[in-house]
């Protein structure tokens, strides 16, 4: 347990709260600009683990032809999904890697939890501890009377949005996010529709699945917790879009 604890601060938790830190004493101590540039800045660090779930997503699209035949020749649906399972892996396809980028943010909304809890008691004070865990640079040390400033916009970034704004844009976003992910099995949708039983599509209702429990999940969890985390929360979920968007052109201009 010692040893977990240990990797997490110093995988996650040290760095994230140094980066958040180091970000507010460069950006004029605007704790909401320094949220969104940390999230930028981790979106970049990560992007080589999220990749590959945005891969998968085409390498589907591109299957979705092989996918409605396989649909039409087996019924039986225990028959279909393993040979859609045979499928996904002659053309080293995971399902369970698109999953891959939502368990990173929730590992990091942990982690930035962990942070603002330390950061902040609850009318906004220094707590003088955080020192410990900064790294042994002088510009980023807080003088012992600090108070950090916690407004941004409307939000007290500290507690919960009080009008509900940020948390329905970033269940908005995450289902806009969720929605895009499944124009890439469009193809799929038909092939499910052509047989009585559509609940043997894997990757299919996986998506499905997935489109909903997330922004719902984003919206209850979204009320309650710091609006400092929902902001990570929506411009990470911004990120992503921008990412899809961006990956899914660059294939159709090659693919042209």
């Amino acid at each position: 347990m010692i040893i977990f604890s240990q990797l997490w601060d110093t995988l996650l938790y040290v760095p994230i709260l140094n980066l958040l830190v180091g970000f507010y004493h460069v950006l004029f101590q605007n704790l909401g600009l320094s949220i969104i540039a940390m999230t930028v800045a981790i979106k970049a660090v990560t992007f080589p683990l999220t990749k590959p779930s945005i891969e998968v997503a085409k390498k589907q699209k591109g299957l979705q032809p092989e996918i409605a035949k396989l649909k039409k020749k087996f019924k039986n649906k225990q028959v279909f999904a393993q040979k859609q399972m045979e499928l996904f892996k002659k053309n080293g396809i995971n399902p369970m890697a698109g999953c891959l980028p939502q368990i990173i943010q929730f590992l990091i909304i942990i982690a930035l939890y962990s942070v603002f809890t330390n950061l902040l008691s609850g009318n906004g004070v220094m707590i003088s501890s955080v020192n410990d865990k900064l790294y042994n640079w002088d510009y980023l040390k807080f003088a012992q009377d600090a108070v950090l400033n916690t407004k941004f916009l409307y939000l007290n970034l500290s507690k919960p949005d009080q009008f509900y704004i940020l948390p329905v844009l970033s269940a908005a976003a995450q289902f806009f996010l969720s929605k895009y992910m499944m124009k890439s099995t469009v193809g799929m949708k038909t092939a499910v529709k052509d047989t009585p039983d559509k609940k043997d599509d894997i990757m299919y209702n996986m998506q499905g699945q997935m489109a909903y429990m997330m922004p719902i999940m984003t919206l209850v969890i979204g009320v309650s917790l710091p609006s400092g985390l929902i902001l990570y929360w929506f411009i990470s979920t911004v990120l992503m879009i921008l990412q899809y968007v961006l990956i899914f052109r660059k294939s159709k201009k090659v693919e042209n």
